[in-house]
């Protein structure tokens, strides 16, 4: 007990230092250099992968399309509606596409940090989604018609409606920019911060030395399992955004509230 007691003592987690960074060069740090380098890998990707293409595809070309059919059709043209969806359908695989790789950083080797757990990148998509679908609404609907679209859905009663506007509206100016980057911030933030400490908790139990060299494999494959978990969520977050950005837009451009 005495020794788990001081090798407790002894063991400096990661904390929230694990993700500022100094600068590079100038004030641009690593998260600054990976969001222009996952830009600059998706326009790639895409460039390259539609530069010859053909009526029966090769295996690049049916995953390209494979994976572009995720974004239009489940995102775009089931929240959108069919009439409206394809203008876009850039947007949604935009955002799909920048947020994914940001997100997938944090198991490549070498580079291993997620962009968006640093709150000003998913805080700045947020609010361009924001931007973005009330334009739209504002554009469909003139000033007055969508600030009543957004603020009173019909058949409400005369009685509780100045409530349901009220707390209609808080959600759709603040709460729903709010919550679409706390949610993938959070998510990166906290997968990342666990995955390290499994690694740092096994590096320093293999040379404590002792009993406590025992358990440093175990933490060491729980450090593995939860790499693939966070794998996942890291692609479950990036849909998760792009689809919330298509139902915001669904919502302000739809005829019913």
């Amino acid at each position: 007990m005495g020794t788990l007691v001081l090798a407790a003592e002894e063991f400096t987690p990661p904390g929230a230092g694990l993700f500022n960074f100094p600068p590079i060069f100038g004030d641009v740090t690593k998260p600054m250099v990976l969001a222009v380098l996952s830009l600059i890998i998706v326009v790639a990707v895409f460039t390259l992968g539609t530069r010859r293409m053909a009526i029966v595809p090769g295996k690049g070309q049916f995953l390209l399309e494979s994976f572009y059919d995720i974004p239009r059709n489940t995102m775009a043209r089931d929240q959108i509606g069919s009439e409206d969806f394809k203008r876009f359908i850039p947007l949604i695989l935009g955002l799909f596409s920048f947020i994914l790789v940001n997100n997938l950083f944090a198991i490549v080797p070498v580079i291993q940090f997620p962009t968006m757990s640093r709150i000003g990148f998913p805080l700045a998509l947020a609010i361009f989604v924001y931007v973005f679908y009330h334009y739209a609404g504002f554009k469909k609907h003139g000033f007055a018609g969508y600030i009543k679209h957004a603020a009173l859905p019909p058949g409400v009663p005369v009685f509780i409606a100045p409530l349901i506007i009220i707390i209609e509206l808080l959600q759709k100016f603040l709460f729903q920019p709010l919550s679409l980057a706390l949610r993938v911030f959070a998510a990166m933030f906290a997968g990342h911060l666990i995955i390290a400490l499994a690694a740092v908790g096994a590096e320093f139990l293999l040379f404590a030395g002792g009993a406590l060299t025992i358990p440093a494999p175990l933490v060491f494959v729980a450090g593995i399992g939860f790499t693939f978990l966070e794998a996942l969520v890291q692609v479950i977050q990036a849909y998760v955004f792009a689809l919330l950005a298509a139902v915001y837009i669904g919502a302000a451009i739809s005829e019913d509230h």
